[in-house]
């Protein structure tokens, strides 16, 4: 593994990347750091250029502008070197799964130049950690969604990567496979000491993340910590559920300056208990149900874009790019 970074030089380092897709400017100008060992999210809507991103930083694409260091190694310079450092999942699934569990960390342990004992020892060790050791014989298609996410971890670590990037990894999974994704995720990183780069669309995953960039439109929008964002960029929501689509229609009018969404449910911008207050004394016997929100994550995305992130199908571009489609021209 190429360890030819200090201790101060970040594991990740972009400035001023941009890429271009025709007239589409996917990113524009991004610029942060990840810190070693740090858990950092990248949240953001599909299609806002969090998959672009963490192309380039593989280099499966290259940037139009703009230059990005992995572990202190130029991704432009030396593409091999950076991917000695790294380990990836991709939100795709890239399992070859006419192969068992063992023969497909073994290919990829093979591929990285990892010796035979060292690659034995490793791939026992990542089947462990994952809780898939009873299955390392099974082929990769009698697996579950779940399973094969976790499978993936473990092969982006066989080579003995220290920063390890997840691609919407918990894409298509349940409420509990995802909660159990989250624990390996934090599991690893605290006995491998691995820097961790996550894309997601899902605000719950994040807050337990050392700092999230908020990225839409290809552009930071903010980079801190959960709770330094939500004290900054925050806004407290007032959800209200009429008891008919009259009553939902009249407050929906009068408060119109301050809708967020009107589905049914109505969430309003609140600017405190005398908000409050004033809209129950005035449609109160009108309201099934009122719901405070403190300042969130999501609340943050609504303040700074204007709009919710909400789950959303990716478009045609999105998957035409997530499966590299004209990366293979730049990849070395």
């Amino acid at each position: 593994m190429n360890m030819s970074g200090s201790d101060e030089t970040p594991a990740v380092l972009i400035e001023g990347l941009t890429k271009r897709y025709g007239r589409t400017l996917a990113l524009d100008k991004v610029s942060f750091d990840v810190k070693r060992g740090e858990l950092f999210a990248l949240l953001g809507p599909n299609g806002a250029g969090k998959t672009t991103m963490l192309h380039i930083l593989c280099t499966i694409l290259r940037a139009d502008e703009g230059r990005a260091q992995i572990n202190g190694v130029d991704i432009a310079k030396d593409p091999l070197g950076a991917r000695l450092n790294i380990g990836v999942v991709f939100q795709e699934p890239s399992l070859d799964d006419r192969l068992t569990c063992v023969e497909n960390l073994n290919f990829h342990g093979l591929v990285y130049g990892v010796p035979a004992y060292a690659r034995a020892k490793r791939i026992e060790q990542m089947l462990a950690v994952v809780e898939l050791s009873d299955w390392r014989d099974r082929l990769v298609r009698t697996l579950s969604s779940g399973m094969k996410r976790r499978l993936e971890i473990a092969r982006a670590l066989v080579h003995d990567s220290r920063i390890l990037f997840l691609d919407e990894p918990t894409v298509g999974l349940d409420a509990q496979a995802r909660d159990r994704m989250w624990s390996y995720i934090r599991q690893l990183r605290e006995q491998h000491g691995l820097t961790v780069v996550v894309t997601t669309h899902y605000i719950e995953e994040v807050e337990g993340c050392d700092r999230v960039c908020v990225i839409d439109h290809g552009k930071v929008l903010a980079i801190d910590t959960p709770a330094a964002l939500k004290a900054r960029h925050g806004q407290e929501l007032l959800r209200v559920t009429p008891r008919d689509a009259a009553a939902g229609a009249e407050i929906a009018a009068d408060y119109a300056d301050r809708i967020v969404r009107h589905d049914g449910e109505i969430v309003l911008r609140s600017d405190g208990d005398a908000f409050v207050e004033a809209l129950f004394n005035k449609y109160g016997p009108r309201i099934r149900r009122l719901a405070v929100e403190e300042p969130s994550l999501e609340s943050v995305f609504l303040s700074l874009t204007g709009r919710e992130l909400r789950d959303q199908a990716a478009s045609a571009r999105d998957v035409t790019y997530a499966f590299g489609k004209r990366g293979g021209e730049h990849t070395k």
